[in-house]
């Protein structure tokens, strides 16, 4: 949403965006948070929940076809999908969209690869596949490092006390529920390992799937199971940008990919339809996009889809909507910390709709890509429920940054230390 220069590739949120600013070209770090535990016993185990585009995807192909000649029609085995930047080069980038693109079922109501494409999401209980989106680990696919390594320096094992659960960000909960089984298992097995309930970390879209995964689980489990749930920049009300995506795509400023070229894979995403702003957080007179014909607001979401000639991704919001709508209460403790000081894109205005790139109408206060409406959205289970809920402002601290802000890492170490 905002910088563009320190910025390559969004993965919070959004969710809606392929390349949005955020992860981009962060230095690892040269000087780390150290301390350490003496008493293990004391620490309670940590599972992370990446954010949109958060955890490294695999593929495998035996294809009918290709869509150009450059592509690879079949594979002997496995590899990465994203982040891999050498598929992101001009004419090969023809070949990511095709494979990594997902093909909707109006009849099932679900999403699958096109033929002969094979996605698995690696790393399951590790950490690596969201640590560093780029296996080569270079510093621009920089995502959960920071934050893993001074869990290290703390005294915690990767892979071992301190776990990822990456999942397949394309789509929403609905379709990933063979993933949730899996999630809850491994909290139990560390509960039962480590003699400690889990404390869970979320980033962007990651809280929403956590929100989802909570409120499928009797008030006893996560009594017994759930220490509390540290939630980084969640948009719970939805979020602007994905108007933006939706109806001209967005290559965040890279000369290189055509905007429109990248936009069908971002429109084929349920995950961008699904966090498309909601009337439980913004008024219904909001214009979020106009045009010298038109003004769309969340009521207009339907004619939104027919105008950008995308009638499945009505479809699929409608599939989706309901999944967290309600906002119901997780029931355990939630710290929700997020960024603010920063103009957040808001509404949109196109003078040619929708295959020209837009002007920001208007922007919010945030962290540049989640909207403070919807991020504050979390305040009203302070009510609701009697585990508790904390909200920790984080100024100035950006979607992606703030998991590196010393800020963030400070009242991390807090919240498992128990001060």
């Amino acid at each position: 949403m905002v910088s563009g220069t320190r910025s390559f590739f969004y993965l919070g949120i959004t969710v809606c965006s392929l390349f949005l600013p955020g992860v981009g070209f962060l230095p690892v770090p040269g000087s780390r948070w150290r301390s350490s535990y003496k008493t293990p016993s004391l620490r309670p185990p940590v599972v992370l929940v990446p954010g949109d585009l958060g955890n490294q995807l695999e593929a495998k192909l035996d294809k009918p076809s290709v869509v150009h000649y450059l592509c690879s029609k079949k594979t002997d085995s496995y590899f990465t999908l994203w982040l891999n930047l050498e598929l992101l080069l001009p004419l090969i980038i023809d070949c990511w969209i095709d494979n990594i693109r997902l093909v909707y079922n109006k009849t099932s109501k679900t999403t699958a690869s096109p033929d002969g494409v094979d996605v698995r999401v690696p790393g399951f209980g590790q950490t690596f596949s969201l640590e560093f989106l780029d296996p080569s680990k270079r510093s621009v696919g920089l995502y959960f490092y920071t934050l893993v390594q001074s869990l290290v320096d703390w005294g915690y094992k990767r892979d071992e006390d301190v776990r990822g659960a990456p999942y397949d960000w394309r789509k929403a909960p609905n379709e990933n529920g063979d993933y949730f089984v899996a999630l809850r298992k491994m909290i139990e097995s560390m509960y039962e390992e480590y003699g400690s309930p889990v404390v869970l970390i979320a980033h962007s879209m990651g809280n929403m799937y956590t929100l989802y995964f909570l409120n499928q689980q009797p008030q006893d489990w996560k009594d017994k199971y759930i220490k509390s749930f540290v939630s980084l920049g969640a948009p719970w009300g939805g979020a602007s940008k994905c108007f933006r995506i939706l109806a001209s795509g967005d290559n965040n400023r890279v000369p290189v990919i055509n905007t429109l070229k990248i936009r069908e894979q971002q429109r084929s995403a349920v995950s961008t339809n699904w966090l498309l702003p909601y009337n439980n957080t913004w008024s219904p007179d909001k214009v979020f996009v106009s045009t010298p014909k038109a003004n769309y607001t969340i009521r207009d979401i339907q004619k939104f889809y027919q105008d950008i000639n995308f009638e499945d991704g009505w479809l699929m919001r409608k599939d989706t909507e309901h999944l967290v709508y309600a906002l119901t209460p997780p029931g355990v403790h939630v710290h929700c910390l997020y960024g603010t000081g920063l103009q957040t894109p808001e509404s949109f205005h196109y003078n040619s709709f929708p295959d020209k790139e837009p002007d920001v109408m208007s922007c919010s206060d945030g962290d540049g890509s989640v909207n403070l409406q919807s991020v504050l959205q979390c305040q009203r289970w302070q009510n609701q429920q009697k585990e508790g809920i904390t909200l920790v402002e984080l100024p100035g601290t950006e979607h992606i940054e703030m998991l590196s802000s010393v800020t963030t890492i400070s009242y991390l170490k807090k919240v498992l230390s128990n001060l």
